[in-house]
């Protein structure tokens, strides 16, 4: 498929059902890296092409795809009236890029801008009201890109994880000098091996079929993400939810959000589940940006509720459309 042009997407390989009031193309777009990031666009079936619509681009949350989480956001606010766009990052999912599995800051904050350079020259998308959605990972990723990318006219986060503190700092802020400067020696260590195979090392990731159970003596966080990436709830193939070994370096070394206050008067919504492990991240995050902002908090919701809203429709499209339909007007 050509940069640009769009294919039908597959019902059966979303893990959520299609709903009949929208259609889903493929799209395929370039960063400015020369990486094809492929994308699923969302519209709603009762759209008029002559006119012209608000936007949002939504990321996955780290290590997952488009055909999860993301894509339940797309449909659900193509519904309400956006032009939505769900995409992978580079060298992951769908999206182009070798080796495999890479992670890396600074190409999925440009996979974002890359989503709105592709949005934004649809003829049916003003591009003046183009705002973005990140998921976990990727809300620390579109609040970045909004940094630097004023076309990005509002962001809202959900379950935002960041993923550069969670390398230098350890989930909690709990990692040590001496533990960080362990982890550095040892990716370093991993270089010459990865140079000298010809291939850098990915560690494994979830299992590649749907798991019945949740293995005993996992973590609370990770019995959690196993229950979505692994088990029937979110099992995709093509989320293994693991990058290369040597990824870290690169987040390390480069803070997110370290200019969130220049965002303002681009107005940010941060929503995070009551009972989220990672909600300290969007805590930290509403404290250090600037007015307009938004701290919105789901009664009840864990941090993957928010992906795909669990068994108690936890996400709050109700609140996103407002913000939304506030803010790109």
């Amino acid at each position: 498929m050509e940069s640009g042009k769009t294919t039908t997407v597959d019902p059966n390989t979303l893990t959520f059902k299609l709903s009949e009031n929208v259609t889903v193309q493929k799209v395929m777009f370039k960063n400015k890296f020369g990486v094809e990031v492929v994308g699923h666009m969302y519209l709603s079936k009762d759209i008029d092409t002559s006119k012209k619509y608000p936007a949002i681009v939504i990321g996955t949350p780290y290590g997952g795809v488009k055909e999860q989480g993301a894509g339940i956001y797309g449909q659900n606010l193509a519904q309400r009236g956006f032009v939505t766009l769900a995409f992978d990052e580079s060298y992951n999912g769908e999206s182009k890029g070798e080796p495999r599995h890479i992670s890396s800051p600074d190409l999925f904050v440009e996979d974002f801008s890359a989503a709105v350079d592709f949005i934004g020259t649809r003829d049916f998308v003003d591009r003046e009201k183009i705002g973005a959605i990140g998921i976990c990972g990727s809300g620390g990723f579109s609040v970045t890109a909004a940094q630097v990318d004023p076309r990005i006219k509002a962001v809202a986060t959900a379950s935002m994880y960041d993923i550069s503190a969670m390398f230098r700092d350890g989930f909690g802020k709990t990692l040590t000098d001496e533990q960080r400067d362990a982890m550095l020696v040892q990716m370093a260590e991993q270089r010459w091996t990865d140079f000298e195979n010809g291939t850098p090392f990915v560690p494994e990731g979830f299992p590649r079929t749907p798991a019945d159970s949740i293995p005993e003596g996992l973590d609370p966080v990770m019995s959690e993400f196993f229950e979505y990436y692994a088990m029937k709830r979110g099992f995709h193939i093509n989320a293994e939810a693991s990058f290369t070994a040597t990824s870290g370096m690169s987040f390390m070394n480069f803070p997110l959000m370290n200019y969130i206050k220049s965002i303002s008067p681009r107005p940010l919504l941060f929503i995070i589940g009551e009972n989220a492990h990672s909600r300290y991240y969007s805590e930290d995050a509403y404290e250090m940006a600037a007015e307009p902002k938004e701290l919105y908090i789901v009664p009840g919701a864990r941090h993957i509720d928010l992906y795909d809203g669990g068994d108690n429709d936890y996400i709050p499209f109700d609140k996103l459309e407002g913000f939304f339909k506030e803010y790109l007007k």
